[in-house]
């Protein structure tokens, strides 16, 4: 079996402005923004690729990170112009997003598959297909599937954010494992590690 390609654009996804910078939608975008300042990186407004992007060098190798500044459900929009841009596949791609079917304090690493319900998910694949590399953060799920928009609209309780934040702690850790060892090791780590196990502790 061939090794998966490594990212060269990470997506994060979330809805644009003030009013969703809490919401659990929005895990994508906390995830981006933990990883620009943790590469010395900062977002500036890239209209020419419908976000906001910067460039980082993490784990040695060189990064583009991007924020749609579409809604979620037009997030294939950005993603399919960045694609175009930088003439890139669809597999060089990480896109980082909410996820309702995994518990607060979660992540998982994965390539391809469906949209499970995610609309931002949903429009990347009609727009672009289904094979790159996701990363699921888990927010957890209201108990009901008709209560999942609402849910997800709404700002996670304090301990839920801690738990996430750790999460995304143990993420970084995880990509710097792909650049350096292969996206696999880095799905096993996901798969079997906690933060503490990590010597991360939890997130500050």
């Amino acid at each position: 079996m061939n090794a998966a390609p490594l990212p060269a654009v990470v997506f994060g996804l979330g809805n644009p402005g003030p009013k969703h910078a809490g919401d659990r939608h929005n895990a994508g975008f906390w995830f981006l923004d933990r990883l620009a300042a943790s590469a010395g990186g900062n977002f500036r407004e890239e209209p020419k690729l419908s976000g906001s992007a910067c460039q980082v060098s993490f784990a040695g190798q060189s990064l583009r990170l991007v924020k749609p500044g579409t809604f979620m459900n037009r997030s294939g929009q950005c993603v399919r112009r960045v694609m175009d841009y930088y003439q890139i596949p669809v597999t060089s791609l990480l896109v980082v997003h909410d996820e309702v079917d995994l518990p607060p304090g979660t992540a998982r690493l994965k390539t391809g598959g469906g949209h499970g319900g995610n609309n931002g998910l949903r429009d990347i694949i009609a727009n672009c297909g289904a094979d790159f590399l996701r990363l699921r953060l888990g927010v957890g799920h209201p108990g009901q599937k008709d209560q999942v928009a609402d849910y997800v609209l709404h700002a996670p309780g304090r301990d839920e954010r801690s738990l996430i934040e750790e999460a995304m702690a143990e993420s970084l850790r995880a990509l710097e494992i792909a650049f350096t060892q292969g996206v696999q090791r880095a799905m096993t780590y996901l798969h079997t590690a906690t933060p503490r196990d990590a010597g991360l502790g939890p997130a500050s």
